[in-house]
């Protein structure tokens, strides 16, 4: 059985600038198509715009208040929002609140960093 705590998973940064935890994925558990991950971005901060060719993602916000695009469409999200991301989607996250905001991410397959193509130099807050 795999259990693992998010408090007890060690950060990393993701190709794109997000802080992720990843729950669970190939790396800590017996799963093998997918992954689960907590991302944390800053106040004032943003992701890169990019894409990933392989992987389908879901963004559920837990807390704080962001912006999203996905391709040339940008919307406002907040706590209970999910955010289906298609494979090949460009797509960017801000942080436009005034606490961290924090987002679960569901990939499939799972998350890596070679199936992460970037699109834009450095993350800006726009």
């Amino acid at each position: 059985m795999d259990i693992n705590n998010l408090n007890a998973v060690t950060p990393f940064t993701t190709r794109d600038g997000s802080e992720i935890r990843e729950l669970l994925a190939h790396r800590n558990s017996a799963i093998r198509h997918q992954s689960l991950a907590e991302a944390r971005l800053p106040v004032g901060g943003a992701t890169q715009e990019h894409f990933h060719p392989r992987a389908e993602e879901i963004y559920y916000i837990t807390q704080g208040a962001g912006k999203v695009r996905i391709e040339n469409e940008t919307r406002d999200v907040g706590p209970g929002d999910a955010i289906a991301i298609r494979p090949g989607q460009k797509h960017k996250l801000w942080n436009t609140g005034s606490d961290v905001l924090r987002l679960l991410c569901c990939c499939a397959p799972a998350y890596e960093h070679e199936d992460t193509v970037l699109t834009e130099q450095q993350a800006v807050g726009e």
